[in-house]
């Protein structure tokens, strides 16, 4: 992502790069709404750096064969543009909690592969979060009951 950032620039706000699939949340420049060119180069180097060093793609479809696709990312992405600080922080917690509601990890803390431990070193949330090391968390925050509503 570093390359393509300096192509391209933006500020990762929030990720969380799961095994199956990844999330998160960019600040792009004033008056640039281009989301789809930086997606395509990550995805590209991505992929060259990835069958160079030995990795192999899914098997493709017919359809991805014929445009010369690979098998390694699902064409589209979701996308929302966040609306005002309520929504932000929706989103920045359901990111920071999808490792857990995969079942990846019990804690957000245990996820290496987010910001969530940047935000705390920020100290927007406490280490312990949603933790249930000590026990299962009760009640489960709203926002983990809405389903699809974050592209899942």
């Amino acid at each position: 992502m570093v390359a393509v950032q300096q192509e391209r620039p933006f500020e990762i706000v929030a990720i969380a790069l799961l095994p199956q699939h990844l999330h998160c949340i960019w600040k792009l420049p004033d008056d640039d709404f281009d989301f789809s060119k930086r997606w395509g180069r990550i995805k590209s180097r991505f992929t060259k750096l990835w069958r160079s060093a030995g990795g192999a793609d899914k098997v493709s479809s017919a359809s991805r064969t014929k445009r010369d696709e690979g098998g390694l990312w699902q064409r589209r992405f979701w996308d929302h543009r966040i609306r005002d600080e309520e929504d932000m922080i929706r989103h920045v917690n359901y990111i920071h909690y999808n490792p857990v509601k995969h079942g990846l990890v019990r804690c957000p803390h245990a996820w290496s592969h987010s910001s969530f431990l940047r935000w705390v070193e920020q100290g927007y949330y406490c280490r312990d979060w949603l933790c249930d090391c000590a026990g299962p968390i009760d009640p489960v925050p709203d926002w983990l009951r809405e389903g699809d509503a974050f592209g899942e």
